[in-house]
């Protein structure tokens, strides 16, 4: 409602603020539509007792990291041959792992193959510091290369 009000003052130039009002409304617009839309975690419900809840997460989260980014049939099937007892469908499964993307435990990404959307899941990092630093090594690696640059020899006359 408030955003609705400075709205309109800015468009009906009532502002007091001189210059021009439609520009400052677009700006004002664009800042807040790019806000990206927070989880409601509230709404999910995992249906389960919070310790037991913690455990499969647990679990469900080692599973993921070792075998890397998967899809969500794929977790299905590592997870089977986990032995989690406590998942009793796959769609119960993907109520945890969403559960678990809104905890900011998993990550979701798509990969484009061809015109096929495959959504996968990994892990976040654990340290942002061991993630940095391996960036950074990662980074001057691959500035090395592009950078050697070979000299003639002076021939002496």
């Amino acid at each position: 409602m408030l955003l609705l009000k400075m709205l309109l003052n800015k468009l009906s130039g009532i502002s007091g603020g001189g210059g021009g009002g439609l520009g400052g409304a677009m700006r004002l617009m664009v800042r807040h539509f790019s806000r990206a839309r927070a989880e409601n975690l509230r709404k999910i419900n995992p249906r389960l007792p919070p310790q037991e809840v913690k455990s499969i997460a647990q679990s469900v989260y080692q599973v993921i990291k070792d075998k890397g980014a998967v899809s969500i049939s794929n977790a299905w099937n590592h997870v089977q041959e986990a032995g989690i007892d406590s998942l009793s469908s796959k769609t119960h499964m993907k109520l945890m792992l969403k559960w678990m993307r809104g905890r900011k435990m998993l990550k979701q990404f798509c990969h484009l193959v061809g015109s096929n959307k495959k959504f996968l899941l990994t892990t976040l990092p654990e340290d942002p510091q061991i993630s940095a630093a391996y960036l950074q090594a990662k980074l001057e690696t691959q500035k090395k290369p592009a950078s050697r640059i070979r000299r003639r020899k002076k021939r002496k006359a």
